[in-house]
C-alpha cells in the first residue's frame, strides 16, 4: 500500500511570509499527526504561528499507510518501521519512495523561483528521521536540516551514504527533551555524534525535564538557527 511518486501530492497547509518570499521551510510532522496538527500545536506552545518575514512554512502531510508498530493498521505516516528502537533494520523500502514524493515538493518551490540553498527541511519525530535521509541521501545542497526528537536507526542507510560523500553537507540542528521515553534521548545523542563523526557540521540542545514534545524554548532556538541559516 506503499504511494508511489507521480501518484502522490501530498496534503499541505502552509504560513505565508509576512513580507517578500524569498526561502522556504520544509517542517515534518511526527507519526499519526499531519500537517495542520502540527501547526496548531506549534501555534500552541508558542501562542502564535511559527512565522517569518520572508520565509514560508510548508506542513505537508503523509500519505495513511500501514504501520507495523499499531499491527497493520493505517496511519499518517512518512515510512515504515519494523519496531520503535534504533537496534533494528530500516524499512527502507517506504523511506525511498517517501524521499522520492518530498523531492517533488522540493522541485516545486525551486519551480516557483526559490533556490536549494534557501530551502530548510526538518522535522519532529519521524519527521526529523525523514528530514535527515531527504537531505543527506538526496539533497545535501539544502540549506539545512533540523530534527526535533529524532532518531537514525545504528545502521541507518544516512551513515552509509555520508560515508561515501566528500562534499559540503548541511549543517544539523538537533533539540532533545532529557525526559523523553519514547525516543531516548541517548538515541538522539548517539546520532549526533555519528553523523558528527562523518563530517557533518550539527548542533545539539538537550531540554531538561521535556518529553516526547514540542517546547518553547526549543521553538525559539530553532527560529533563530533559522534565521542564521535564511537571513534577509
Amino acid at each position: 500500500m506503499a504511494a508511489t511518486s507521480g501518484s502522490v501530492r501530498l496534503q499541505r497547509c502552509m504560513v505565508s511570509p509576512a513580507g517578500r518570499h524569498s526561502a522556504s521551510l520544509i517542517f515534518l510532522h511526527g507519526s499519526g499527526d499531519s500537517g495542520q496538527g502540527l501547526r496548531t500545536w506549534i501555534e500552541q506552545v508558542l501562542n502564535q504561528d511559527f512565522t517569518f518575514q520572508h520565509v514560508k512554512v510548508i506542513y505537508p502531510t503523509a500519505p495513511p499507510r500501514p504501520y507495523t508498530p499499531l499491527k497493520g493498521g493505517f496511519s499518517n505516516v512518512w515510512f515504515d518501521r519494523f519496531q520503535i528502537s534504533n537496534d533494528c533494520p530500516e524499512h527502507l523500502e517506504s523511506i525511498d519512495v517517501m524521499c522520492q514524493v518530498l523531492t517533488d515538493l522540493i522541485d516545486g518551490e525551486v519551480k516557483s523561483g526559490i533556490k536549494k540553498n534557501r530551502i530548510l527541511l526538518g522535522g519532529f519525530s519521524m519527521g526529523g528521521c525523514m528530514a535527515m535521509h531527504l537531505a543527506y541521501r538526496n539533497h545535501q545542497d539544502v540549506a539545512g536540516v533540523f530534527a526535533l526528537s529524532s532518531f537514525l536507526n545504528k545502521t541507518s542507510a544516512v551513515y552509509q551514504a555520508l560515508q561515501k560523500s566528500d562534499g559540503v553537507l548541511p549543517e544539523l540542528f538537533q533539540c532533545h527533551g532529557t525526559a523523553d521515553e519514547l525516543v531516548l534521548h541517548s538515541w538522539g545523542e548517539e546520532t549526533n555524534s555519528v553523523l558528527k563523526s562523518l563530517g557533518v557540521r550539527t548542533k545539539f540542545h538537550s531540554f531538561p525535564g521535556v518529553y516526547h514534545e514540542l517546547s518553547k524554548a526549543e521553538l525559539e532556538k530553532l527560529k533563530s538557527w533559522i534565521l542564521t541559516k535564511l537571513p534577509d
